[in-house]
């Protein structure tokens, strides 16, 4: 389904993930399927395919495909799931198990690719809430079947609370004036849609890129409510524990919150970059990067999809 989805640096991430064949791929965030179907375009009758999405709308998107398992969960579970495959399949999961040790460890695949970030559905999808562009309920959820939602944050947590995530998650410069007035307009009336978000924090909103501006205090709001770089961190140690040698991690990030942690998990082998060295000096890390600087979408592909400008795309290899 196109229209779901525009995918961004689709040849491109895929060109760097695929390297046989006859592989096992996983595919973390499935969305409209566009990455899942060249995946598989690349796929022998061998290769099997693992997409993970928490999204329930995401699921109408799945060809019929007798190598592609489709999991209605979050990818930070990966390593889980790679752990029961094995378990329950033992040596038939992979052409090259052999022995026993993928039923313990895990490390089966050939390649894991992450498409990180809002769908281009979930944006326009009014009744979702992501956008400021619509006139909507807020509630920001990727899984829309439980959890808190951004009105339930934004009419529950302390002042204290909502400036830590606007500050650290919207990365805007004043967070505590927003933070104050969200309070205040909360006093008098509870901030339930999009439109009553927009009128409490008005007066702190800029003259100028307003809208770059909004896009921001959406991010932080939207981070929180789905968990968003929690998730990030344990799919990031979930995903190098599930490949095998020479298995590549291929990660698109857009925005520098969750590439700053790509890029640090990628480096050291912990989201923090900090890098540990084993009695002999030898750096203990799982990966090695392919590409020294991400790889960003080209002129064209930008003005054809302007959700692309701020994507770059990471590459790395199981050692």
């Amino acid at each position: 389904m196109s229209e779901y989805h525009i995918p961004v640096l689709l040849h491109e991430s895929v060109d760097a993930l695929v390297t046989d064949p006859a592989g096992l791929y996983a595919d973390a965030t499935f969305g409209g399927g566009s990455h899942s179907r060249e995946i598989l375009s690349r796929l022998g009758p061998e290769g099997r395919l693992f997409a993970f999405d928490r999204d329930a709308d995401a699921l109408a998107n799945a060809p019929e495909d007798t190598r592609l398992t489709l999991i209605h969960n979050n990818f930070r579970f990966i390593h889980n799931y790679m752990l029961l495959e094995c378990r329950s399949t033992g040596s038939t999961l992979h052409r090259d198990t052999g022995s026993t040790g993928y039923p313990e460890t895990g490390e089966v695949l050939d390649g894991v690719l992450a498409d990180l970030g809002v769908s281009s559905h979930q944006f326009d999808t009014a009744g979702r809430g992501f956008s400021f562009r619509y006139s909507a309920a807020l509630d920001m959820r990727m899984n829309a079947q439980g959890g808190k939602t951004a009105a339930d944050i934004v009419n529950s947590y302390t002042q204290e609370e909502l400036e830590r995530i606007l500050r650290l998650f919207g990365e805007v410069d004043n967070a505590r004036r927003l933070a104050q007035l969200i309070v205040a307009a909360r006093t008098k009336a509870p901030v339930l849609t999009t439109d009553d978000l927009y009128g409490a924090i008005r007066p702190a909103l800029p003259s100028f890129a307003e809208h770059k501006y909004l896009a921001k205090v959406y991010q932080a709001f939207r981070i929180e409510v789905n968990d968003e770089m929690r998730s990030l961190e344990k799919f990031l140690y979930g995903a190098a524990a599930s490949l095998k040698k020479g298995g590549r991690l291929v990660v698109i990030t857009y925005h520098s919150l969750e590439d700053r942690m790509v890029k640090n998990f990628i480096r050291s082998g912990n989201v923090d970059g900090i890098i540990e060295k084993d009695t002999f000096g030898v750096a203990r890390t799982p990966l090695r990067a392919v590409n020294r600087k991400p790889v960003l979408p080209s002129e064209e592909e930008i003005a054809s999809n302007t959700r692309a400008r701020s994507a770059k795309l990471r590459i790395a290899e199981k050692i």
